[in-house]
């Protein structure tokens, strides 16, 4: 997933993860941080698996938020407005936030603990997390009685078996495909093939791939074994859409919600209004609550503005927060070494890699030394310093986060961890062997403070090692939807992707499978090489997570010195502050950031 003008995570999963460690970078090299037994100690933390809960664990209410009470209005402030709020379409973390208020899916992620630091996956709409008896290969989901659509219709399993249908219509293109793929037993964007067109025609999938027997049984049918399914459906983009309200492409504007909270009003790039749902049952709801009898979100606020705002702690300011926004890098260290502030500061890792994509479909960067003189000369330092330095980030060697199995700390290809600031003589020399001294970079970054400060000073390493970068400002909101379209005009331009759960089976192939280039995929870079497809299809049929660990790595490391289309930037982390009057606020390790589901008003 991605991660705001970034993508982003929603899952964790069987597998065993790694620790991200955060060190410090802004100074040339890789230095402890203020926090690092903290640090420490939370990155072990990520590593515990995830179980299934149990019927019982998938039941509602959620348990009570200590000290909460209902009322009042919660003010919600929001750098980036909502591109998509059509599940199927949700893939960004602004999006995945709000959406934890308003969607719901067969499975979801039930904290067990105040601290959002533990987690079962349950049941959400269904009785439980899914059963099956053969390893994976069928999966079957019971829907609970009385769920409902926010307009009181009753939701069952013909609505179920419409969301994933829908998925294979060519409108649908933003969100995850790891269902399509697994019911469709192919990778890349051939699963469409499966039912072309989606079910607007009066087709359907065949019962031998997705059954609805009755209104209340789904059971999914795959050629091979999925034991991540139930992780996968705890995905916003899984979640349920009404068949009888769906209007296609108009979704994405007005969806029938299933959450505790509906949309009173959307102007987008301004404003949203969230109200509760009259029509949601906490007693069918094992995971969310509606203390709150109004959201008021306000777009186009920078971190800056969101940071002071809430540290001046007036007025409406002192019931606001942000879903999203983070402490802005001015304003970090003061935050995080105030006593004062601490009962009011949330934070925690996050599983996004940043990276500077190199789009190969334009034909001079499909010259190897151009690819790797880019790599050489590109600073990190810039980008690090912008979102606050070493408090907030570290220097990434390779593609894989340290809270993914397969992780390699040591693995550093281009030198970034000992030069963040970039190589210009290598990169130079790379270039004049390529006769390309000169040669024109377009450069396209996200419109906010932090993207226009990174940008320029990017540019400017990139120039001495001579290249003629030219920066194109991008809008934040549409950010992603510009950098996928396949005749984007973009030579370079970062992103930064979030492992759904911790295996590098949620990184590796959303994002470096030649097969699945296609118009608002997330394949960025437009990669397309032979022995990455090849060996995604090999590594994805190992059953032993440890191997499939190692293997993943190799393919990691294959990319980055033989293939060079990306380069890593920074591993993340979240700061978040919230007024005096907001309860309930935590950092949940699973929705990485603020947790919207327990807030309340003091």
């Amino acid at each position: 997933m991605s991660r705001g003008g970034r993508r982003i995570h929603a899952a964790l999963s069987l597998l065993a993860a790694g620790a991200l460690v955060l060190t410090g970078c802004s100074e040339g090299g890789s230095k402890n941080g203020t926090n690092d037994k903290k640090d420490q100690e939370n990155a072990q933390r990520q590593q515990t698996t995830i179980e299934f809960g149990d019927a019982a664990a998938s039941t509602g209410p959620a348990p009570d938020v200590p000290g909460a009470k209902p009322g009042g209005t919660i003010s919600v402030l929001a750098r980036d407005s909502y591109a998509h709020l059509d599940p199927a379409q949700i893939y960004v973390q602004d999006e995945m936030a709000v959406s934890q208020l308003l969607h719901r899916g067969l499975t979801g992620y039930k904290a067990t603990s105040d601290d959002g630091s533990k987690h079962v996956l349950v049941g959400d709409l269904a009785t439980d997390a899914g059963t099956t008896s053969d390893g994976g290969k069928t999966w079957k989901f019971t829907l609970k009685d009385g769920i409902k659509f926010a307009d009181g219709s009753p939701i069952t399993a013909t609505d179920v078996r419409h969301t994933f249908e829908r998925l294979f219509a060519p409108f649908i293109n933003q969100g995850p495909s790891y269902v399509q793929q697994w019911l469709a037993d192919t990778s890349g964007a051939t699963y469409r093939k499966l039912l072309e067109g989606g079910p607007y025609k009066g087709k359907h999938l065949p019962d031998s791939v997705l059954e609805t027997p009755d209104s209340k049984t789904v059971v999914f049918h795959f050629k091979n074994p999925h034991p991540d399914l139930p992780y996968a459906l705890a995905m916003a983009g899984y979640s349920v859409v009404s068949q009888k309200a769906d209007t296609r492409e108009k979704y994405d504007r007005a969806p029938m919600v299933t959450g505790p909270y509906k949309i009173q009003s959307f102007k987008s790039g301004k404003s949203m209004v969230l109200v509760k749902n009259t029509n949601w049952d906490p007693k069918t709801d094992p995971l969310r609550h509606q203390y709150v009898d109004r959201f008021n979100i306000t777009f186009n606020v920078q971190y800056e503005q969101s940071t002071k705002a809430l540290l001046a702690d007036n007025g409406t300011d002192r019931t606001a927060v942000s879903f999203s926004n983070q402490v802005d890098a001015g304003n970090l260290s003061k935050v995080l070494r105030d006593p004062n502030m601490k009962s009011r500061t949330v934070s925690g890792f996050q599983p996004y890699v940043g990276q500077v994509n190199i789009n190969m479909s334009h034909p001079e960067l499909k010259d190897k030394k151009i690819r790797e003189a880019i790599a050489h000369a590109l600073p990190v330092t810039p980008f690090v310093r912008a979102y606050g330095g070493t408090e907030a980030m570290e220097v990434a060697g390779g593609i894989l986060s340290p809270t993914v199995s397969g992780y390699d700390p040591n693995f550093d290809p281009f030198g970034k961890k000992k030069k963040p600031a970039g190589d210009p003589a290598k990169a130079k020399k790379l270039l004049e062997e390529a006769g390309k001294v000169g040669m024109k970079l377009t450069f396209g970054y996200i419109n906010i403070p932090e993207g226009q400060q990174y940008s320029t000073a990017m540019a400017a390493g990139l120039e001495k090692a001579g290249f003629d970068v030219q920066r194109q400002e991008i809008p934040a909101e549409t950010f992603y939807d510009e950098v996928s379209k396949l005749d984007n005009e973009f030579d370079i331009f970062h992103t930064a992707w979030g492992a759904d759960w911790p295996s590098a089976s949620t990184v590796i192939p959303p994002l470096y499978d030649g097969r699945v280039i296609a118009e608002g995929a997330q394949n960025y870079s437009q990669v397309n090489d032979p022995h990455v497809n090849s060996e995604i299809d090999r590594i994805n049929k190992i059953t032993d997570p440890a191997k499939a660990a190692a293997e993943w790595e190799k393919l990691d490391k294959y990319l980055l010195t033989e293939v060079v289309n990306v380069v890593p930037t920074a591993y993340y982390k979240q700061v978040q502050i919230a007024g005096s009057k907001i309860g309930g606020l935590v950092y949940d390790d699973v929705i990485n950031g603020v947790d919207p589901r327990r807030l309340y008003v003091k």
